[in-house]
C-alpha cells in the first residue's frame, strides 16, 4: 500500500504527467458543470417525474452513458452515445465496404480520415438524435399535462433543442480528444466513466437508507470487490501463442530468430456485446410501454422485465452471440497470419498461410467460450442482485455495463499512467504485477 501512494505521488513530480493529470481532471471538471445547464423549455419537474416512471425503458439505458444529463436534460442530454455509435458504424463499414477496408490500411493518414468521417457521422446521428428528442418531448404528457408548455411548442422549440443537443455532443467528442491528446487516459472513455462513477455516492446513500445495516452494508461492499477482482481478471486475461521468426542477414546486421507471441484476450469484445444486447432488449420494453392499457401487451411485458427468468435467458444468449459476432469483426486471424508470413515469421509445428489463419481462429473460439459466458453472467448479475433488496441502482455496480467499463477505463488509465513513470524510471502502481505498459 505504501508503494501505491508513492506511485501516486510519483505522478506529481514529473512535470509533464503532472500538466496531463490535472489538465484531465479540469476538463473533466468543465464536463460535470456543464452538466447542470438545461435544455431550455421543458418543465423540468415533469420531465424528471416522467422518467422515474419510466427509467426502466430505453432512457434509462442512455442516461447511463449520458452520465444522468437525460434525467435532468442538459445540454448534455445526448452524451457521447452519438459519437459511439458513429464509430461502431464505421467500424462494421470496415468489415463490409472495401472503401474503409483500404482506409484501414492506410496507417496514419487513412486512421486520420476515418477519425474524420467518425465526426461527420457524429454531427449527422447528434442531429437526427436531437430531432427525435425534440418530437418526442412534444408529445409527452404527465397526468394531461404536457411536458413541453404548448405555448412553445413548434419549429422554434424543435429547432433550438436540435442545436442545443447537437453543439453538446460536438463539445464532448472536442473534450474527449482534448483529453486524448494533451491529458491522461482515453477522452471519451473517461467521459462515460466520471459519468457512471459520479451516481455511486448516491447509490450507496440510497442503499443505506433502505436496509440500514451496517453489517449487510460491509457484506455487499465485500461481494462487490470480489466481483471487480473477477472482471479484472478476466480482462487482462489473454492466452500467448509463440512465433518464432526465422533469421536474416541484412548488411553486417541480423534480424529475427527470437521468439515473440501473440496475445489473445479472453473477453476480445469487451463491454460492445452487452451494449448491444442491452439495446436490443430495451426495443420490447419501450414499444410495450406505448400500450398500457392492453392486457396482452402487458403480459408480455412482464416477460421482460427484469426481474423475469425469461429477459435474463434471452439477454445471457445476446451476449454470447454478439461476443463472437464482434470479434469475428475486431480479430481477423487471416490478416495477422498474412503479416506473419512476411515478416517471416511462424507458429512452431504449424504451416504459414491458410493453416496459422485457422490455428489462431479456433483457439481464439474455444478461449471466446469462457469470455462470453462470463460476460453474460456479469450482465445478468445485477437482475439477481436486486432480488436480494438491492436497490436499482446501487445493484448496477454489482456487474453489467457499468462495472465493465470503469474497470476497463480504469485499467487503461493506470497502465498509461504506469508507462510515463516508467519511462523515467520511477517504480509503476504494482511493482510485482502485471499492468500492461510494465517493461522491467
Amino acid at each position: 500500500m505504501t508503494k501505491l501512494f508513492e506511485a501516486f505521488a510519483n505522478v506529481f513530480k514529473i512535470p509533464d504527467l503532472r500538466r496531463r493529470v490535472l489538465f484531465t481532471l479540469a476538463m473533466l471538471a468543465v464536463y460535470r458543470l456543464g452538466g447542470h445547464i438545461p435544455t431550455p423549455g421543458v418543465n423540468l419537474n415533469r420531465w424528471e417525474e416522467f422518467f422515474s416512471r419510466n427509467q426502466g425503458s430505453i432512457f434509462g439505458f442512455f442516461d447511463l452513458f449520458a452520465g444522468g444529463n437525460i434525467r435532468r436534460l442538459t445540454i448534455f442530454a445526448l452524451g457521447i452515445m452519438p459519437y459511439i455509435s458513429s464509430s461502431i458504424i464505421i467500424q462494421l463499414l470496415g468489415a463490409v465496404v472495401p472503401y474503409f477496408q483500404k482506409l484501414s490500411k492506410e496507417g496514419e493518414e487513412g486512421r486520420k480520415k476515418i477519425n474524420q468521417l467518425t465526426r461527420y457521422g457524429t454531427v449527422l446521428v447528434a442531429a437526427l438524435q436531437g430531432w427525435g428528442v425534440s418530437v418526442r418531448l412534444t408529445s409527452l404528457q404527465l397526468e394531461g399535462q404536457p411536458i413541453v408548455p404548448m405555448e412553445l411548442q413548434g419549429i422554434g422549440f424543435t429547432l433550438a433543442t436540435v442545436i442545443f443537443l447537437t453543439s453538446g455532443t460536438i463539445f464532448l467528442m472536442w473534450l474527449g480528444e482534448q483529453i486524448t491528446e494533451r491529458g491522461i487516459g482515453n477522452g471519451i472513455s473517461l467521459i462515460i466513466f466520471i459519468g457512471i462513477i459520479a451516481r455511486f455516492p448516491h447509490s450507496i446513500v440510497d442503499q443505506f437508507r433502505v436496509s440500514q445495516n451496517i453489517i449487510i452494508g460491509l457484506l455487499m461492499l465485500t461481494a462487490m470487490v470480489a466481483i471487480v477482482a473477477g472482471v479484472v481478471l478476466v480482462t487482462q486475461g489473454t492466452r500467448r501463442i509463440p512465433v518464432q521468426y526465422a533469421k536474416r542477414v541484412v548488411g553486417r546486421k541480423v534480424y529475427g530468430g527470437v521468439t515473440q507471441y501473440i496475445p489473445l484476450r479472453v473477453n476480445t469484445a469487451g463491454v460492445m456485446p452487452i451494449i448491444f444486447a442491452q439495446s436490443i432488449m430495451f426495443i420490447p420494453q419501450t414499444i410495450l410501454t406505448f400500450f398500457p392499457e392492453s392486457d396482452v401487451m402487458q403480459t408480455l411485458s412482464g416477460y421482460f422485465s427484469y426481474t423475469s427468468i425469461t429477459y435474463s435467458f434471452i439477454y445471457g444468449l445476446l451476449i454470447v452471440f454478439f461476443t463472437y459476432f464482434y470479434t469475428a469483426i475486431a480479430f481477423n486471424p487471416k490478416d495477422v497470419a498474412e503479416n506473419m508470413q512476411k515478416q517471416g515469421g511462424f507458429i512452431p509445428g504449424i504451416r504459414p498461410g491458410k493453416h496459422t489463419a485457422d490455428f489462431i481462429d479456433n483457439i481464439l473460439t474455444k478461449i471466446t467460450l469462457p469470455g462470453s459466458i462470463f460476460l453474460a453472467i456479469i450482465a445478468i448479475l445485477p437482475t439477481f442482485v436486486s432480488r436480494l433488496g438491492v436497490t436499482p441502482s446501487f445493484s448496477q455496480f454489482f456487474g453489467g455495463t457499468s462495472l465493465l467499463i470503469m474497470v476497463g477505463v480504469a485499467l487503461d488509465t493506470l497502465q498509461q499512467l504506469e508507462s510515463h513513470l516508467l519511462m523515467r524510471h520511477y517504480d509503476g502502481f504494482m511493482k510485482s504485477g502485471k499492468l500492461k505498459g510494465r517493461t522491467r
